[in-house]
């Protein structure tokens, strides 16, 4: 781990610890990346891309202002505020150590300590519940850190570790008052908990955080009730370092004051040996929002672990005794699920590291997780789904309805063409949520919202939502999700050309992995709603539909004109994938139909656009029509992701696909910045960036990342994991992103959308890793490279 190894140069101790995993990120929370980012602003549009984007801007500006100072809502895109880059590693943990008897002092986690004191931290290990196929554990607000903490000298110590944590969310309802700590201790089948319970009283969404310890013989643990966050915390430090413990004053503290913020501590502390190891089990942390009510403030809902730990309120003291008590199972689950790819030799360290932290965007994308209620007649999308989706009912009803953001800066929930490549994430790993996230989807395709607004690229006024088309989002969190669809307002998506190709594409990609019939059964309809919609993009009766001549697609400020192969690819891999489903469902006639414009489709896409190296961008008149796209086999991609594409199923000639492939690998990955960062989304031929869009000459992470999976599924496994190291090389080691992926990059100077949902896409690559073992004369791995 080359990269890995860099970050902790010069901080790493004598001592090895105990049980520190051989797999991972590290970093030394104390080290400072030398290249500083900053987020694209306008000063990062060029010119003429300016004077193209004034009227846009214009009316972009208009619509800020009055959402902003009007309605008092934040934007679902704020352009004006972008999120700046703050590296995220840290927590607010402290400890202190010396003789027996004796505290010294406050420590740090650095080298030095472990290397004067004799003291090793050995390892920190953050246990969360999400595990692979488990509903229960996955869907609990809480986390367990566990500390094993080694004395390698030869006086016996005394081990204090501190968790302070602030009553509040970093808002301004922090200073709002009436918030109020209290200690707890929670016993129940034999195990004992203690720790605090800090009550955030906010008129909307109130909920209460709980930290606590596992008691045990030999483990002391205290309480600081209530401190004042903004100070330097001397109350505490003087009380912690007279005796290694915190006062534990009892009962609740009084509620804050207006304007006042407010902080509990918890500390655990034992008795080490010379030369001996122990465990504190510190902590459980739990958060316990039972019900929430998104910003319209219409519907109230219950979270999904209300189902087990009810909606009252009061759950945190169990969320933490059941965290505390439960962690070792949760471990071994996790090395069941995990094992086999981190003990893998053939697969190199960064991608191990990359595709588990990737999933950190599941829980922390904005993630919401509901129940479903049985009797609720204000549910749009459900009674349109009772009516036409016979399954819908009983999924949503036992696995709940699932929702993530865009990303933390684009808050949309659930964006259709960007969850295209983050939803293998989901299908592979939580397949039930997957399968309830598309039924909302196919119920949301019925459903129309006729209020008329103008759009923002085009100052066109149209419907927010269209009968008959995918829509771009299940809505704003600031408005009411699921029922209030379509929060993007750049373009009028009824007009686009992937969103109901991406539908169909993850239909039958579902079907294939999860075998379910039924769903099959009820989406089929669906299926053939929203591809006769899009056959009216064949202007031309050829089989292959135009795109037209404006940012039609996932590439929103990337226009395509005529065929493209990137709408056109992702539009035969869907006629395909409907000839397969109407020939496992018995429908002779539409089987018929999609074959014979796959057949017309197949020959016009190959006479238009292949240019005997690759796939060109477009058929328009436009200078860079002939660039090479990145994502130009996107279709095949799906095709061989759900075991077709070759043989009868042949869409797109192997020997294009792969030269097309080769070409990208070559020119967008070898020529961009010297081939470390991954793979630009526009090259042109003769090797220099396409800089005709302002997402033309970024890298899309995610979308390198199914790119490196297109490559795989076609042997080409060496140059598809050296695609996909760059981005994740830039991303965790160059630029100090960890834990909030975004959504692009350039070059030099700037990234776009931090914490971003379509990195996700990483576990295509592990699918199509799997589906190499079919073909093992193909797999030719990195060997740990």
């Amino acid at each position: 781990m080359e990269g890995t190894a860099k970050l902790m140069e010069g901080y790493l101790g004598k001592a090895e610890g105990h049980g520190v995993p051989a797999h991972g990120w590290r970093i030394c929370l104390a080290h400072e990346f030398e290249e500083k980012r900053k987020p694209f602003q306008l000063a990062n549009v060029s010119p003429c891309q300016m004077i193209t984007h004034l009227p846009m801007g214009i009316r972009y500006l208009l619509w800020w202002c009055r959402k902003t100072y009007m309605d008092r809502k934040a934007p679902f895109i704020d352009m004006l505020n972008s999120i700046p880059l703050r590296q995220i590693y840290g927590m607010s943990m402290h400890f202190c150590l010396g003789a027996a008897g004796q505290c010294d002092g406050p420590g740090t986690m650095s080298a030095h300590s472990e290397a004067q004191m004799g003291l090793v931290l050995g390892s920190w290990h953050h246990k969360n519940g999400t595990i692979k196929q488990c509903h229960l554990d996955s869907s609990l607000p809480l986390a367990v850190l566990v500390w094993d903490i080694e004395n390698g000298g030869d006086e016996e110590m005394e081990v204090t570790i501190m968790f302070t944590l602030r009553n509040g969310s970093g808002t301004r309802s922090d200073r709002a008052g009436n918030h109020w700590n209290e200690p707890f201790q929670l016993q129940k089948d034999g195990e004992s908990v203690r720790g605090m319970l800090l009550h955030h009283c906010t008129a909307t969404n109130p909920y209460t955080m709980g930290v606590a310890v596992r008691e045990r013989p030999g483990v002391c643990v205290s309480h600081c009730t209530q401190f004042d966050p903004t100070g330097l915390g001397q109350e505490v430090w003087k009380d912690l370092l007279e005796d290694g413990r915190l006062n534990s004053a009892p009962g609740p503290s009084p509620p804050t004051a207006k304007g006042k913020k407010t902080a509990a501590a918890v500390a655990a502390g034992c008795s080490l040996p010379p030369r001996s190891r122990e465990t504190l089990e510190f902590w459980g942390l739990s958060w316990d929002m039972p019900n929430i009510r998104f910003g319209a403030g219409q519907r109230e809902h219950h979270r999904r672990y209300t189902r087990f730990f009810g909606c009252q309120g009061d759950a945190a003291p169990a969320l933490c005794h059941y965290g505390l008590t439960h962690f070792v199972g949760w471990e071994q689950k996790i090395e069941a699920w995990q094992e086999p790819i981190l003990q893998n030799g053939d697969l190199p360290a960064w991608y191990k590291s990359a595709l588990f932290n990737e999933l950190y965007f599941m829980a922390d994308g904005g993630t919401v997780w509901v129940e479903v209620s049985a009797a609720d007649d204000d549910d749009n999308l459900m009674r349109r789904g009772c009516k036409d989706l016979p399954g819908m009912k009983d999924v949503l009803q036992e696995y709940g309805r699932f929702a993530y953001l865009e990303g933390q800066e684009y808050r949309m929930y659930n964006t259709y063409d960007v969850h295209f490549y983050a939803s293998f994430a989901l299908i592979m790993l939580w397949p039930q949520l997957e399968i309830s996230l598309q039924y909302d989807m196919a119920a949301s395709v019925l459903q129309e919202d006729p209020e008329l607004r103008k759009y923002l690229m085009s100052g066109t006024v149209a419907p927010v939502k269209s009968r008959s088309v995918v829509p771009h989002d299940v809505g704003d969190p600031d408005d009411e999700p699921w029922q209030k669809l379509n929060a993007y307002l750049i373009h009028d998506t009824a007009n686009w050309k992937d969103l109901n190709l991406k539908f169909v594409l993850q239909v039958y990609r579902d079907y294939h992995i999860t075998k379910d019939t039924t769903y099959l059964r009820d989406m089929w309809s669906v299926c053939q709603t929203v591809m006769e919609t899009s056959l009216k993009f064949d202007e031309d009766g050829d089989g292959l539909i135009e795109n037209s001549g404006f940012a039609d697609q996932t590439y929103d400020d990337w226009v395509m004109t005529g065929p493209s192969s990137y709408c056109g690819g992702l539009w035969l891999a869907a006629v395909c994938m409907m000839c397969k489903m109407a020939e496992v469902l018995g429908d002779g006639a539409a089987q018929e139909k999609f074959t014979d414009i796959l057949h017309r489709g197949k020959a016009a896409f190959e006479k238009l656009l292949w240019n005997g190296k690759y796939y060109n961008f477009d058929c328009g008149d436009q200078p860079y029509s002939n660039s090479v796209m990145v994502d130009q086999c996107a279709g095949n991609w799906f095709l061989r992701a759900c075991g077709l594409g070759a043989g009868e199923s042949e869409v797109f000639p192997k020997d294009h696909v792969v030269s097309a492939l080769r070409t990208i690998f070559e020119l967008n990955v070898k020529q961009f910045a010297d081939g470390q960062m991954g793979a630009v989304n526009g090259m042109r031929p003769d090797g220099t960036t396409d800089t005709s869009s302002v997402q033309s000459d970024e890298v899309w992470i995610g979308v390198v990342y199914g790119l490196a999976a297109t490559m795989i599924h076609e042997g080409l496994v060496q140059e598809g994991f050296a695609t996909a190291e760059g981005c994740y090389r830039t991303v965790w080691e160059r630029l100090g992103m960890s834990f909030q992926t975004p959504e692009a990059y350039c070059e030099k100077q700037v990234f776009r959308s931090l914490a971003y949902m379509r990195p996700l896409s990483i576990w295509a690559m592990q699918l199509a890793l799997g589906n190499l073992q079919s073909a093992p004369e193909q797999s030719n791995c990195p060997k740990g490279k």
